[in-house]
């Protein structure tokens, strides 16, 4: 049988380096916003470098009352986010290497993100980035499968859905997961490692790897898959 890889995780804004190379190392990824949103979290919000230290950029989204909606139904709360959050990118890259490379780009996703649908627009921009990693996997919706009951019982069931026979998770995931059901299930499980990525050219040190790939893009352009894991 050939092998066919998944991954699912909800959808990051701006994710890091790590998020990609999942992708990218899945035949199929589903992004899972059928999920509860949570606060303070990564779905609306990632970190940038700046001359002071890490900064946090964060779309406002509507949450008042709203404790128990789901990732795909979470609104905006400021359609100015878009702007400003530009801004502050150009203010604090313009000096990278590789920025005016991607400045057209960036400049278009940012401002052409109108939705108010904070699924939406991560997905846009993640679209954006894979186009710039030059990543071809599949990006679907847990909304476009079945979803049955129980957290390993679900994932199971939406390899067996999408064919996969090799499923990646996220190193969080090991605090609930049963080995045991994909086994049984004849589906190989195995836990990225984020661990040993190399140190690139970065602007503001110290060096920091957890921040938004962008960070990666416009520091070191073209080479920036040199400086993952997946590409190898």
């Amino acid at each position: 049988m050939t092998e066919r890889i998944l991954s699912i995780c909800q959808s990051n804004y701006l994710p890091w380096k790590g998020y990609l190379d999942m992708i990218n190392m899945s035949d199929e990824f589903i992004i899972y916003d059928d999920m509860q949103y949570t606060r303070r979290d990564w779905r609306n919000r990632n970190k940038i470098k700046t001359p002071q230290g890490l900064l946090w950029l964060t779309i406002p989204v509507q949450v008042k009352g709203k404790f128990f909606q789901k990732i795909k139904d979470t609104l905006v709360s400021d359609p100015e986010w878009n702007v400003r959050h530009w801004k502050t990118i150009r203010y604090h890259y313009s000096k990278a290497p590789y920025f005016e490379a991607y400045r057209e780009i960036f400049e278009e996703l940012y401002l052409g993100s109108t939705s108010l649908r904070l699924s939406d627009i991560n997905y846009r921009f993640l679209m954006g980035i894979c186009g710039i990693l030059g990543i071809k996997t599949k990006l679907s919706w847990s909304m476009d499968y079945h979803l049955i009951d129980g957290k390993t019982e679900r994932l199971v069931d939406l390899c067996k859905q999408a064919g996969a026979t090799h499923y990646i998770s996220g190193p969080a995931a090991k605090n609930y997961i049963d080995p045991l059901l994909f086994e049984q299930a004849g589906i190989k499980l195995t836990f990225m490692d984020y661990s040993g990525y190399p140190e690139y050219p970065q602007l503001y040190p110290p060096f920091e790897h957890k921040v938004s790939v962008i960070d990666l893009i416009f520091q070191t352009g073209p080479d920036a898959p040199k400086y993952m894991k997946s590409f190898k």
